[in-house]
């Protein structure tokens, strides 16, 4: 399913019905399989070259599942995931390797995800190592290189991680992703480990080597005034789904699902004075987010919606048993809701 609306031909990826399972055993000594915890659950959409999907949702919501099964980092349980038309969920070995080196990750924490015993210059290059791109004195030069245009001095290659700030961390995660000049990167919450003035820095970075060299994203977070930023197109995810999917101006302007609508209304108002800002409705979720383990039957969102009651005056339709198709409502604008 191209969730573009332009078609797959130019989809630089396109996800369709992916899934991510991850099982629940019981038993010491004979595990047996009694359920599973149903991180990604049918996740569509296609991304086209160049452009940026911001990927949205509460925490828990599968976002960074979905980036890593993706990249198969996690391998998906069902589902495809084409990448400039090659399936990357039947590859193995020296072939996903290959594919590798155009899709790359920042990864979220900058603290865990680079070696302490490891000088920023083994990190940075590693990634030319593994794929037999440069080495010796040209690699070093090529890390030097990658530094300067991340804004670090390329003279810090000989020192380590603990040497530096969270947003200097950060930014030599990205030269690493950059190191083997890759197509798409994935950046799973790339700034919430940082401070608000260095977060600043860190987007305008993306957003430079983005137009500098062509770059597609998946931007993955839950700061929503950051998403409306950077992204061209925005995904709500909820409990394992995409419930809407559109252009960022319409989904500011004109939300559908009511969850898109409940997390607009918690967005802090620059304004309050400003008149469309006080016409604003703050929507306050009852309850809490469902198990992915036991997600409800119908609607994944049917047990908090304040709109169900309204789907069954109106449709007819009982969200607590019926689970909506995620469809096109209007052009471009995919929903999954009864009431559209």
């Amino acid at each position: 399913m191209s969730t573009n609306g332009n078609g797959q031909d130019q989809a630089l990826v396109s996800i369709n019905n992916l899934k991510m399972y991850f099982p629940i055993t019981q038993g010491i000594i004979f595990q047996r399989h009694v359920g599973d915890i149903k991180a990604v659950d049918g996740v569509s959409f296609d991304i086209k070259r160049g452009e940026t999907l911001g990927l949205v949702g509460e925490s828990g919501c599968g976002k960074s599942t979905t980036g890593r099964a993706i990249l198969q980092l996690y391998r998906p349980t069902d589902g495809s995931v084409r990448f400039e038309g090659t399936e990357l969920t039947t590859l193995k070995g020296e072939s996903l390797r290959k594919v590798r080196r155009h899709i790359q990750m920042i990864f979220q924490d900058p603290y865990a995800s680079l070696n302490p015993r490891m000088t920023v210059g083994s990190i940075v290059g590693e990634p030319l190592e593994v794929h037999n791109i440069l080495s010796g004195k040209a690699r070093r030069e090529r890390v030097r290189e990658l530094l300067e245009i991340v804004g670090l001095n390329p003279y810090f290659i000989n020192r380590y991680p603990h040497e530096f700030s969270g947003g200097q961390r950060q930014r030599i995660g990205v030269a690493r992703a950059l190191a083997v000049q890759p197509d798409f990167i994935v950046c799973d919450e790339p700034i919430s480990a940082l401070d608000v003035s260095i977060q600043a820095q860190v987007i305008n970075l993306l957003e430079r080597l983005q137009e500098e060299f062509g770059l597609t994203y998946l931007f993955i977070a839950h700061d929503l005034a950051v998403v409306r930023h950077i992204s061209d197109r925005i995904a709500v995810m909820y409990l394992g789904k995409i419930v809407e999917l559109t252009d960022r101006a319409t989904l500011y302007r004109e939300p559908l699902h009511p969850y898109t609508q409940a997390l607009l209304s918690a967005v802090p108002i620059p304004d309050p004075i400003a008149e469309a800002e006080r016409e604003k409705k703050r929507v306050i979720l009852q309850g809490d987010v469902p198990s992915p383990a036991n997600p409800p039957q119908g609607c994944n969102f049917c047990t908090r919606c304040p709109a169900k009651s309204r789907a069954l005056k109106e449709k007819g339709i009982d969200c607590d048993v019926v689970e909506p198709e995620f469809r096109e409502v209007e052009s471009n604008h995919w929903v999954a809701c009864h009431l559209y």
